[in-house]
């Protein structure tokens, strides 16, 4: 009987070691497969890094024709308030 016992529990043993490698072999070609997807990932935002670095130096320039556009558009303001404000300050014409 003790024997039985014995070979049973060395039975169990095995089968619990062989049901943990196989969840350890799949959980290890999951995290294969993954890694090779971030490499992807990784791969991909460095081009992107790569073809957005022109963007930066642009920027600046455009910025910087934005102030000078700003301030022509604020000029044009201006004059059209104070061509709206003469308008308004001159007598009505008479109507015959």
């Amino acid at each position: 009987m003790t024997a039985l016992l014995v070979t049973l529990t060395v039975v169990e043993i095995v089968l619990v070691v062989v049901v943990l490698v196989y969840y350890l072999v799949r959980i290890a070609a999951s995290l294969r497969r993954t890694a090779a997807l971030l490499g992807k990932v990784a791969f991909g935002v460095r081009a992107i890094e790569t073809q957005c670095e022109v963007i930066g130096p642009a920027v600046v320039t455009v910025n910087g024709q934005l102030g000078g556009v700003a301030q022509a558009l604020r000029d044009l303001t201006d004059l059209a308030d104070a061509a709206a404000a003469a308008a308004a300050a001159a007598p009505a014409p008479r109507q015959v």
